[in-house]
């Protein structure tokens, strides 16, 4: 099996100093110990709350390949007898490994940035980019600081695409991060209210996601929401960083990958696009506008890429949401079935939006009641009370039949609810579900939204130990 990396040449990328006797390569890279598989390389990387190098042994017992460390923490590993790369920061060597998969590779890259979408784009390019070539990617949301180089160094150097997400919470953030990508294609997918306490407002958000643009590489393209309406913004923002070639997606009529019809259903879309003048039927595996929205930049990248267009629009029919980001469970009931959605990974007033839709959408049995489970919007700041406030205007709009509350800032949407409407908010998670079991029944879709600090994924972890998988579920049944 050819290794990821010779060990020669992980030591030459990251300008280490090899102490013991090397392998001939290592077949991964890892920086946690828990998930370390056999054969890794562990960079001891020192993080805000932990440092690795306190878990060198639990790596060694886990089978690691290779440690690199840093030379001043040396003293205290004491002997080991496991091959060491020595560096002076062992988080830096991780960029430099980073730098040279990217230049080894001759894959087409795409990176996401966006509001909301960018993990649920990502998988979508991972799955459907598949079905044309071998694809690299994170299976899980490594946009970060770390997150983003590791993925890199974990790239084959023979895979065919790579998917990247780039995530921030503060300007400057993506800058750096897409520097080190170098993306052939950009994608922007929208501007909305998410860490809005960091940013005085959306303009500000969008000139931060702009910085995607900044590593794009000469003759590259930025894909970007054509129904935005920071898309003028963005797309002079592209421009202006020297991007030769600037696509929009949407419905708007100038969109060069555009939707221009779509059928929704309660587990599934049909769509008719116009991608590049040529149209295309496609059946989406997951319901939702939003989700459409987010297929069509996949269609437009897979188009930029040079992918097998054909084979992308059957590949769309088989795409699943991911943990925490609108996974569907059919649950057995004691007196039927129930569907719980999970929408517990994140939450901003434009994803709640889209989630809110989306049980709308979602078909109820006789009987059968829609129930919103929501949490706190995170990283709102000022604007944080008026915009949980304002979900009440999305509530009183929906088919949404009661709705279960928990967190402080969930407070203002309990005290502004309308009219009509059963809106019951609770002090603790463990009241919320203790309610929410009581209240479930057969035909019901239960939707939980919040935001992933908030601790809902307990709550949904709660509710599929309570109630079993329902042993077969029905698909493609239409919205009414």
């Amino acid at each position: 099996m050819t290794p990821l990396w010779t060990s020669q040449a992980l030591v030459a990328a990251v300008s280490g100093r090899p102490v013991g006797k090397m392998p001939e390569g290592v077949s991964g890279i890892s920086i946690d110990s828990r998930t370390l598989k056999p054969g890794d390389a562990f960079f001891a990387i020192k993080g805000e709350k932990f440092d690795g190098h306190d878990f060198a042994t639990a790596a060694i017992k886990a089978g690691a390949g290779v440690l690199v460390v840093a030379e001043g923490r040396l003293p205290a590993l004491g002997r080991i007898n496991v091959p060491m790369i020595v560096v002076p920061d062992v988080l830096a060597a991780l960029q430099k490994a980073a730098v040279a998969a990217r230049a080894r590779t001759r894959a087409r890259i795409i990176a996401v940035t966006g509001s909301a979408g960018k993990t649920t784009t990502k998988d979508m390019l991972r799955e459907v980019l598949s079905a044309a070539g071998t694809v690299h990617a994170a299976d899980r949301s490594f946009n970060n600081h770390w997150g983003v180089p590791l993925t890199l160094a974990r790239m084959p150097a023979d895979c065919d695409y790579a998917v990247f997400e780039i995530g921030m919470n503060h300007a400057g953030e993506i800058r750096p991060l897409s520097q080190y990508v170098r993306p052939h294609i950009a994608i922007v997918t929208m501007i909305a209210a998410a860490h809005l306490g960091h940013f005085a407002s959306l303009e500000e958000i969008a000139m931060a996601k702009a910085e995607i643009f900044e590593g794009v590489e000469k003759g590259g393209h930025a894909l970007i929401n054509r129904d935005d309406k920071r898309w003028r913004l963005l797309e002079k923002a592209a421009r202006e960083t020297g991007v030769e070639h600037v696509w929009g997606f949407g419905q708007n009529g100038r969109a060069t990958f555009r939707l221009m019809e779509w059928q929704q259903g309660s587990e599934d879309s049909t769509v008719k696009v116009r991608l590049a003048g040529e149209e295309h039927t496609a059946r989406i595996g997951l319901p939702g506008r939003h989700i459409v929205q987010n297929a069509l930049a996949v269609m437009g990248a897979a188009y930029l890429a040079g992918a097998d267009m054909s084979k992308i629009m059957i590949a769309l029919s088989a795409v699943r949401a991911g943990e925490g980001r609108g996974r569907r469970h059919r649950l057995a009931h004691p007196k039927g079935t129930f569907t719980l959605i999970d929408e517990s990974y994140n939450a901003n007033p434009a994803s709640m939006k889209a989630a809110v839709d989306l049980l709308d959408a979602t078909t109820v049995g006789e009987g059968g009641r829609r129930i919103a489970v929501l949490g706190d919007m995170l990283e709102l700041g000022i604007h944080s009370q008026k915009l949980h406030a304002e979900l009440a205007q999305l509530i009183a709009g929906s088919q949404i039949d009661l709705v279960l509350l928990a967190g402080e800032e969930m407070r203002a949407l309990a005290e502004a609810a309308p009219e009509g409407r059963e809106v019951r908010h609770f002090v603790s998670l463990g009241d919320l579900e203790q309610a929410l079991n009581q209240a479930v029944g057969p035909g019901d879709a239960v939707m939980i939204k919040s935001s992933n600090g908030i601790g809902f994924s307990k709550l949904v972890a709660a509710m599929l130990k309570f109630y079993p998988e329902a042993k077969s579920a029905t698909r493609g049944a239409k919205a009414q």
